[in-house]
């Protein structure tokens, strides 16, 4: 019978991996695993090694566990994006909440999958790591002199820090993530706001204008009819 992973077995089979996980079982497991398939597999159990390897090793992709001694996943990731180190990063968890993965996301990881997981997925998700490559993507959003930081959640306007509250922040970044665009009323009250709530539609423009106070009021362009859009220009 042939093997569903027979394409991939031909094509990956020069391909370099970094493990970092602590369950010394699993990671042996894995490293198993991935070999019979035809991968190079190097492990490391902590944190601080497995960003020293991640930072000077020649992987292709990088297996990371979030809780680590010594660092964790969370912050290997955070500082391989800071130094601009591009490795794409699996995230494997057994914390399985919602902002738990948009907390591995956010810190620059490509992909995140909770524990206990079916191998054949991780390795699907894997292959799909790899033909996606490596490009350059800052996970800081910046447009004109604001920058917005998903990582820390932490947003700057001309060099200042700038204290928002979690749904100005989420009113910022959605529209941050769309610069130069008309974004509707109808479309932030869907994706800020709790689409099951009975919110009302001038909700959007009271937090439009606790932005503009923060921000300058220049920065965020009501379009008549339309809906609003944040300049790219410095104020």
């Amino acid at each position: 019978m042939r093997s569903p992973f027979a394409c991939a077995h031909a094509t990956l089979s020069l391909v370099r991996l970094l493990v970092v996980e602590d369950e010394q079982r699993l990671a042996r497991a894995l490293q198993r695993g991935l070999a019979a398939e035809g991968f190079a597999v190097d492990l490391a159990h902590d944190g601080v090694s497995g960003l020293d390897l991640a930072r000077h090793g020649d992987y292709d992709a990088m297996i990371l566990d979030v809780m680590l001694p010594g660092l964790s996943g969370y912050r290997v990731v955070r500082q391989l994006r800071a130094e601009e180190h591009w490795l794409p990063v699996l995230m494997l968890s057994a914390k399985d909440g919602e902002y738990d993965q948009a907390d591995g996301l956010d810190c620059g990881a490509d992909d995140y999958l909770t524990k206990p997981f079916s191998y054949v997925v991780l390795l699907a998700r894997l292959r799909a790591l790899l033909r996606r490559g490596a490009p350059s993507r800052p996970t800081v959003l910046a447009v004109g002199d604001i920058e917005l930081d998903p990582a820390s959640r932490s947003v700057t306007s001309g060099g200042e820090p700038v204290t928002l509250t979690a749904r100005e922040y989420a009113l910022l970044e959605y529209l941050m993530r769309r610069p130069d665009r008309v974004v509707s009323k109808i479309e932030l009250l869907d994706h800020v706001w709790d689409a099951a709530a009975d919110t009302a539609p001038n909700v959007v423009e009271v937090y439009i204008g606790y932005l503009r106070r923060k921000l300058g009021r220049d920065r965020l362009e009501t379009v008549r009819g339309a809906g609003y859009r944040l300049a790219g220009g410095t104020p």
